[in-house]
């Protein structure tokens, strides 16, 4: 799945081509990325990741990285999916979480939502001191996501919601009234 300009989801299996995705991007666009535009990278990025038969994800990561680093959410997240599944770099799971977990501090709801759900399904591997913090956090993630309306969240809430005590959910309760977006942890 990528998230494209106006934040929609696209699965990126057997896409068909349409006759305008086997079109090289456009040069204009090109330009500003390479003069260190962060849209426009992003934009490349989305082009070589989900357009043509045969999607040129190389090209997508270095371009989403070059976004990412200067702190472009959708590239921060597109870029964390990538090392997820390995997609034109080596899968790598501590980079994909951490390009996730950019994304969502800078308030993308479906960064959120993914944060959330994989800080859940970690928190049934660890040790209950470890799982107590990744119930609280996940539980602050869907939340974050949920308010934006993000589809799913509200269910994952509830999952999440089902494994805390009264004080887990007021301790994420408070974190999620003191996030603020952008800032650091």
């Amino acid at each position: 799945m990528f998230r494209g300009w106006e934040g929609f989801t696209f699965a990126m299996i057997d896409k068909p081509p349409s006759p305008q995705s086997e079109q090289p991007p456009l040069p204009a666009t090109r330009r500003l990325a390479e003069a260190g535009d962060p849209k426009a990278q992003f934009s490349l990025g989305f082009c070589f990741a989900s357009e043509g038969s045969a999607p040129d994800y190389l090209q997508a990561a270095q371009w989403y990285q070059k976004a990412a680093d200067q702190s472009h959410a959708l590239a921060q997240f597109n870029l964390g999916v990538m090392y997820d599944r390995g997609q034109g770099i080596l899968r790598d799971p501590v980079q994909s979480m951490m390009w996730i977990g950019k994304a969502a501090q800078l308030g993308d709801a479906g960064a959120q939502y993914m944060l959330g759900m994989r800080r859940n399904r970690i928190s049934l591997a660890e040790a209950p001191e470890a799982a107590l913090e990744s119930r609280i956090e996940a539980y602050k993630w869907l939340q974050l996501a949920a308010a934006q309306g993000y589809g799913g969240s509200e269910a994952g809430c509830e999952i999440v919601a089902l494994g805390m005590t009264h004080e887990e959910v007021l301790e994420s309760r408070r974190r999620l009234a003191a996030f603020v977006v952008g800032a650091s942890k």
